[in-house]
């Protein structure tokens, strides 16, 4: 039995009008399926002994109702191919034939009530999603974002996390139930207004439009961060360290991991200027924590998913295998710190690391040996007065 799925996008009203052809389509079917606000809206409409699938989590309580009936009308909420149930249904019922009839989403229906260009906005869903992408279109600076909310990432909370990480170049347009005559409400502040609402009414949807461009540092002067007990020495120099990320080749790597990150300059500079990478970084100080709090804060560099503890003792599964390494510190242990990594790295991976003695480059040199790992640039470079300093680049 082939499954069919016609599919009805509908709006938050409870004065629903419906084209000639789909009021045929309701009437004449017999197993609906929505959300429990579908329902309070669409009951009117069903027929007399029809029956009702609940669209709740865990989903595959809803997809095993499902089985046994060839034919389901579903309603949701605008378009339902925009992150909507249609592509659920498409994943987990390949086979299954599905007609889509849409209405405007919510982000159309805000969009039209501020009249908001929004042809080139980036569109971002946080319903039931990491930060990632938001995080992103951020950094990025991106001109006009829409968001798709959810229960626990509200407008005042995504706010908040703008203001923590000196985004506030924004203004936000908030819509709560629109399309809902009576309890309909649209809101237009500043971020740090959003920051302190308290009464916000689900579902809502967000636009941010930027008010000014936020700088952008390429290149970083390391006076600029906070310093392990106010030592410059011990932070990775600007021009070394935009260096170290060009070897590392980040444009091209989807996981990025700093061993021994100290201050967090790399893992921030890295964070600025490939907001695509999934970055991890470890640092065997506390003192770190503090740092990497203040500086990715200061330079608006979320996202950074920061360990303090000894890395030989981590179980280093339990992170985004990596595909490009830089070693800031090893304690000694760059052999054995090399043979860990090598075991998770992927194919095609690189380690970088700066060595500042002839020590640590013939440890890395052993390092490579051991693991067959493979040395394919070696660049030397001396910044003012410091000592010259090895870059070497291995690949897996």
């Amino acid at each position: 039995m082939k499954q069919k799925f016609t599919i009805i996008g509908i709006s938050d009203s409870r004065e629903q009008y419906f084209s000639p052809k789909l009021l045929q389509i309701i009437s004449s079917g017999k197993v609906f399926s929505g959300g429990k606000r579908h329902y309070e809206i669409m009951s009117g409409f069903l027929p007399k002994d029809s029956e009702w699938i609940d669209i709740t989590v865990p989903l595959d309580n809803v997809f095993e109702a499902y089985r046994g009936h060839e034919n389901i009308t579903v309603f949701a909420s605008g378009d339902p191919l925009f992150y909507g149930f249609a592509n659920t249904i498409r994943k987990r019922l390949p086979e299954a034939e599905v007609t889509v009839y849409p209405y405007f989403n919510s982000l159309q229906m805000l969009a039209h009530r501020f009249l908001l260009p929004y042809a080139d906005a980036k569109i971002v869903s946080l319903t039931g999603r990491e930060w990632k992408l938001f995080d992103t279109a951020l950094i990025r600076g991106e001109r006009m974002i829409g968001l798709l909310t959810d229960r626990h990432k509200t407008p005042a909370v995504i706010a908040s996390r703008m203001m923590e990480y000196g985004y506030d170049n924004y203004k936000m347009y908030i819509g709560e139930l629109i399309g809902n005559e009576k309890e309909e409400r649209l809101r237009e502040m500043s971020v740090r207004e959003a920051a302190e609402l308290t009464d916000i009414k689900f579902p809502n949807a967000v636009f941010l439009e930027r008010t000014e461009s936020r700088m952008r540092h390429w290149g970083i002067p390391e006076s600029e961060f906070a310093l392990l007990d106010g030592r410059a020495s011990m932070i990775t120099k600007m021009p070394i360290r935009l260096l170290t990320l060009s070897m590392l080749g980040l444009e091209n790597r989807s996981s990025f991991w700093d061993v021994g990150f100290c201050t967090g300059s790399v893992s921030v500079e890295a964070r600025l200027h490939f907001p695509h990478l999934d970055i991890t970084s470890f640092e065997i100080r506390e003192e770190g924590r503090e740092l990497m709090e203040i500086n990715s804060r200061k330079f608006g560099a979320p996202g950074i998913d920061y360990h303090i503890g000894d890395f030989m003792h981590e179980n280093l599964n339990d992170y985004p295998a990596p595909d490009a390494v830089f070693i800031g510190g090893h304690n000694g242990q760059l052999v054995e710190m090399m043979e860990c990594i090598y075991a998770v790295l992927k194919e095609g991976g690189v380690i970088v690391l700066n060595s500042v003695t002839d020590k640590s480059r013939m440890l890395f040199e052993e390092g490579t040996a051991k693991t067959g790992l493979k040395i394919v640039q070696t660049t030397h470079i001396t910044v003012d007065s410091h000592n010259p300093i090895t870059i070497l680049k291995a690949i897996k």
